[in-house]
């Protein structure tokens, strides 16, 4: 180290990351003083899991603590579930704990030993304060910081509090595995969580909807009583042993995150700077990776502490971010737990073990490869040979050979500005129909001039388009036998009269503009979008007959099942939601009343589509957006359809209004169509970031989809089912390739090899 670059270090709070950060910079040569505001041997909870990853990255860092650590771990493999009485084991999935009071023994004794300062019983000066006299000053002050309250206009946190009322307990003994159980009482659904951590202890996690906690007068429970109460209910689990606490209360998980994570020389750490549902066991994980990266932003940048504190939330956001999204997953997945306890018990359990995203199908099969086929042959798969995503579905009168769908994605290609689709149309479906997906769908067909977005948008409400789309019906079913085409049926409403999408998504046409009509009036983007005409019951009456007549045409070119699109926006949308439908009649106000115009739209189209042929709606299961449609109207909206005979719901989400917000990442819609699917026992096609196939089979065998639609990574690869059977080595009747393109059904060598 360069003389001089010893630096004046201070860190409030003696958690585990604080300490191990204390212990990394005291390492480097530098002074530091830690203020922990309880005694050394008070402590909150009591074990502590950590990750292989984890440990590496301690390893790497300072073998003195790595080596006390391995001396004191106990480890484990299993999970069990147990679901209704039945106990499922899965294997593979190694754990390391250890006594949450023993962990900060062994940092104690470690900083000690490097010469740190530690002030017990003494709360640490502000960080303002501490930043004039010190170098640099380390936040890890917890989930309730002082630091950054005080500091709160330029952190800018967000606390989110969860659903669920939880408490952390103990037993005297240790488990045999990680452990969740379910418990179906007179007030709710209750689960434990519970893991080993010495030879003779464990911690337990009871967990429950807060109306459940309610119901059970928990909330009225001192700790001694809440203990006993769930030692009760978890009686078996606990071979009728007493649990008990350790300044235990009940709590509500509060997800915390910053905008920024330093300001000048103070920085956030740990659970001041973020925090992640306990569910996938990573707070303390999360603050001692921090510390881990924060240690090798000073040592590279010793003389510059803003630029090593930039250097570190560089390299620590993106897999802090990563652990929230499956956090946050994991944690929904608790709140709705009573969603999924009817599923099939080894369904149940792989649901719950792919809850986060973070396990997937095919890394539970490396991981436990005999509990993933048993969860395979009860989904049905035909064979050990065929994956999930390859065992068929039938809807009414048509068996789909695999479970993949080709989103409808709007091309705005058709030709000359008048709706027929034309040799790209062909070519296009044409390619993802010999691509090897079940089912291709169409873009949105618009039903009448007047409905459609822009100028290059098809539409079937002529003779002349109904023959264009007759003949890719046809080039599908001869070319890509066993293929189905389904056709998209829609009406664009107050979206419609734009720009194609790379001229200006939602951009008015600057000439040409044709008359707008909505539920009300009221633009897309005021100010910008026309202002729509409201419907009057003659014109729902002209509308219903111009989607029922593109009904007919669509039956006579041959496609194989139809999509009534009420999403996005989009005319039917306009009508569902409550931020686009300010309707005073029979048609506006109660969901029950907002529900009438596109039922009635379903009802004409299915009186007229062939009674063999399989028909499904698209709706938006949420507005992103406050006021919007909430949870619980999106499955009475799916309800409804279902019981006017719809045959599935094609679950997306959003483009409702102009200011929605939505929270992107892998697989984000899918929830939706999740707790649809186990609220109602329709069957759901998931959409949203889906792109990979093991993506697919997750999604299928945990039950949360029957079909899942991938978009862009068609446009990607025209042939993605196909190379997803390839990879995994699957060449059954579900996906296969066409005779002239056999020859390229193995993947190619690359370079030398």
């Amino acid at each position: 180290m360069p003389a001089g670059s010893a630096l004046r270090v201070a860190v409030i709070g003696g958690g585990p990351g604080g300490l191990y950060a204390a212990a990394l910079l005291a390492r480097q040569g530098h002074t530091v003083e830690v203020w922990e505001r309880n005694a050394p041997e008070d402590t909150f909870g009591f074990g502590v899991v950590l990750s292989d990853e984890t440990l590496g990255g301690i390893e790497r860092a300072d073998t003195v603590v790595y080596a006390a650590l391995g001396a004191e771990f106990v480890r484990w493999d299993d999970i069990d579930i147990v679901h209704r009485g039945r106990l499922l084991t899965s294997g593979g999935h190694g754990f390391s704990a250890l006594g949450r009071r023993r962990l900060l023994e062994i940092l104690h004794e470690r900083c000690a030993g490097l010469g740190v300062e530690l002030r017990f019983r003494t709360p640490a000066p502000a960080a303002a304060a501490l930043a004039a006299s010190y170098d640099l000053v380390v936040a890890a002050d917890g989930v309730h910081s002082a630091t950054r309250q005080g500091g709160a206009a330029h952190f800018r946190p967000t606390l989110t509090s969860g659903r669920c009322r939880y408490i952390w307990l103990a037993a005297d003994f240790a488990f045999d595995a990680f452990r969740f159980e379910i418990a179906e009482t007179e007030h709710g659904v209750m689960q434990l969580h519970a893991y080993p951590y010495s030879a003779d202890a464990s911690t337990v996690i009871v967990e429950m909807h807060e109306d459940v906690w309610r119901a059970a007068g928990l909330d009225l429970c001192d700790e001694a009583e809440s203990a006993a109460r769930c030692a009760k209910t978890f009686a078996e689990a606990l071979r009728g042993r007493p649990l008990h606490g350790n300044h235990s209360a009940w709590t509500e998980f509060r997800t915390v995150v910053n905008e920024r994570w330093s300001h000048g020389n103070v920085v956030l750490l740990g659970d001041a700077a973020h925090t992640a549902h306990f569910s996938i066991g990573s707070g303390t994980k999360l603050a001692v990776e921090d510390a881990l990266a924060l240690a090798e932003a000073v040592a590279a940048e010793p003389d510059d502490v803003p630029a090593a504190l930039a250097a570190y939330e560089a390299a620590r956001r993106p897999a802090v971010a990563s652990t929230q999204r499956a956090a946050a997953a994991s944690m929904r997945w608790f709140e709705e737990l009573a969603g999924y306890v009817d599923q099939p018990a080894r369904q149940f359990a792989f649901n719950l073990l792919t809850r986060s995203r973070r396990v997937t199908h095919d890394n539970l099969r490396l991981r436990d490869e005999r509990f993933t086929r048993a969860v395979e042959r009860d989904f049905g798969c035909p064979d050990e040979h065929t994956p999930p995503m390859f065992t068929p579905l039938k809807l009414r009168g048509l068996t789909l050979r695999n479970r993949v769908v080709v989103s409808p994605m709007d091309m705005y290609s058709a030709q000359d500005g008048e709706g027929t689709p034309g040799d790209f149309h062909l070519v296009h479906l044409g390619a993802r129909a010999l691509g090897g997906a079940g089912l291709v769908m169409t873009e949105m067909v618009c039903v009448s001039a007047e409905g459609r977005i822009t100028p290059g948008c098809t539409g079937l409400y002529t003779d002349g388009q109904a023959a264009a789309w007759t003949r890719i019906a046809d080039f599908v079913h001869a070319s890509a036998p066993g293929t189905a085409l389904g056709v998209q049926l829609g009406h664009s409403g107050r979206k419609g009269s734009t720009r194609v999408m790379w001229e200006g998504m939602d951009d008015p046409l600057p000439e040409g503009n044709w008359p707008l009509v909505a539920a009300s009036e009221a633009p897309y983007r005021p100010g910008v979008s026309a202002v729509p005409r409201a419907l009057t019951t003659a014109d729902m009456a002209s509308i219903r007959s111009d989607f029922a007549a593109a009904a007919v045409r669509a039956a006579g070119c041959g496609f194989d099942l139809l999509e009534l699109h009420c999403a996005h926006g989009y005319l039917l949308s306009g009508f569902l939601s409550p931020l686009t439908n300010r309707r005073t009649d029979a048609y506006g106000g109660p969901l029950e009343n907002r529900l009438r115009f596109p039922l009635e739209v379903f009802d004409a189209v299915r009186a007229v589509w062939p009674a063999d042929r399989p028909m499904t709606v698209r709706i938006s299961a949420t507005d992103w957006a406050p006021g919007g449609t909430s949870a619980q109207d999106a499955v009475d909206i799916a309800a409804a359809f279902a019981a006017h005979g719809a045959d599935a719901i094609d679950v997306s989400t959003g483009q409702v209004v102009a200011d929605e917000s939505p929270e992107y990442g892998r697989s984000y819609q899918t929830p939706y169509a999740d707790r649809i699917r186990n609220a109602l026992g329709v069957p759901v096609i998931a959409v949203g970031a889906i792109s990979s196939w093991d993506d697919v089979n997750s999604l299928l065998l945990a039950g949360r989809a029957d079909l899942c639609a991938v978009g862009r990574p068609h446009l990607y690869d025209p042939h993605w089912t196909l190379h997803a059977a390839a990879d995994q080595s699957y060449e059954g009747p579900a996906a296969p390739w066409p005779a002239p393109y056999r020859a390229g059904s193995r993947r190619p060598p690359t370079g030398r090899g």
